[in-house]
């Protein structure tokens, strides 16, 4: 029945508009009543997104399953990959629904309230990990909106093209930049010491290092002092890539 709504609904956004389109419409089409359909969507906006609310409890239970071993800003980057996973689950719905939204204003703005509740999943669980960092509260808030402008960048950027393509590359894409700029500092040692990507696997003689000082074109090397401001930093990386 949840199906039906949502598909009856789609069809007539799509026919009439989303405005021209009342509850006594879609659910006239669905062959249901009033009742059934606020037992499953407490809003007519709510049909547009049926599945954030799943999505939201997946993305809050794989943060609340996290422990000392994962890396923070890794963790985060992969939970926002389940809102991706989401998208691309259905394409042409999720391509129907992206081309509605940009129409709709107040949908537009349900869409924003429901990925600020995205930021603020992802934020809460690194506030958690960063609680003994003087700027532990600060660097969450940071990390959690770049991490939500990457990958919306990068889906956004998928949908327009109607669905074509692999998806998940360009987030991955997208989110390289977020872990590149808000990573683990490198270990303390010589400037000169080449610094291996952050989840590099030691080399069969046990030096990660190695393996990336031997795959010179997948490692970029950028030194800046402890404590520099974030923006530099991310500045210093744009550089080092040729992408000022």
């Amino acid at each position: 029945m949840r199906d039906a709504l949502i598909a009856a609904a789609f069809r007539l956004f799509l026919e009439r508009g989303y405005e021209q389109t009342t509850v006594d419409d879609i659910v006239t089409l669905a062959g249901v009543g009033r009742r059934s359909f606020f037992r499953y969507f407490p809003s007519k906006e709510d049909v547009v997104f049926p599945d954030h609310e799943r999505c939201l409890a997946d993305m809050t239970a794989f943060l609340a399953a996290s422990g000392p071993r994962h890396e923070p800003v890794r963790r985060v980057c992969d939970a926002a990959r389940l809102v991706l996973l989401m998208y691309a689950e259905n394409p042409s719905f999720s391509v129907q629904r992206y081309r509605l939204t940009k129409q709709v204003p107040g949908l537009r703005a349900y869409e924003l309230s429901v990925v600020w509740r995205y930021e603020r999943a992802l934020a809460e669980y690194l506030r958690g990990r960063f609680s003994g960092r003087p700027d532990g509260d600060l660097r969450a808030d940071v990390i959690a909106a770049a991490v939500v402008a990457a990958h919306n960048n990068a889906l956004r950027s998928w949908l327009r093209s109607d669905g074509q393509g692999e998806a998940t590359a360009t987030v991955d894409h997208a989110l390289a930049y977020v872990r590149a700029a808000f990573g683990p500092d490198p270990a303390p040692g010589p400037a000169s010491a080449p610094v291996p990507l952050a989840d590099e696997p030691p080399d069969e003689h046990g030096d990660p290092a190695r393996r990336a000082a031997e795959r010179p074109d997948d490692v970029v090397v950028v030194v800046s002092r402890r404590g520099a401001p974030l923006w530099r930093v991310v500045q210093e990386i744009e550089t080092a890539l040729g992408r000022d």
